[in-house]
């Protein structure tokens, strides 16, 4: 999350770091902490705080694409920001596995 943050922030992932778009990655953070909180940091429910989080990570370039299709995906284009999006989605996957893998 570290990383998504750092990204959205520093140089954005849809388009330029100035283009409001990115602030929804804030709710893949938010998503995360909620539900690592709710699940108590216990295996079964921290995977699937996870999976909701790779969920919402999917759905931000969605969404931004349906609410704003104006926007400029700057030099990278559409499909790279759907790549990088799809990336950091099988890391919270990966992990959610790995959750999922400890309490069995």
């Amino acid at each position: 999350m570290l990383l998504l943050g750092w990204v959205s922030g520093a140089v954005g992932i849809i388009g330029s770091e100035n283009n409001p778009v990115n602030l929804m990655y804030w709710a893949v953070f938010v998503v995360g902490l909620i539900g690592s909180l709710l699940a108590r940091f216990k295996p079964r429910g921290m995977a699937r705080a996870l999976f909701a989080t790779a969920l919402v990570q999917v759905s931000v370039p969605v969404i931004a694409l349906i609410i704003s299709p104006e926007v400029t995906w700057g030099d990278a284009g559409v499909i790279a920001v759907f790549a990088i999006n799809f990336i950091f989605a099988v890391f919270f996957i990966v992990s959610a596995s790995l959750f999922l893998r400890v309490e069995n």
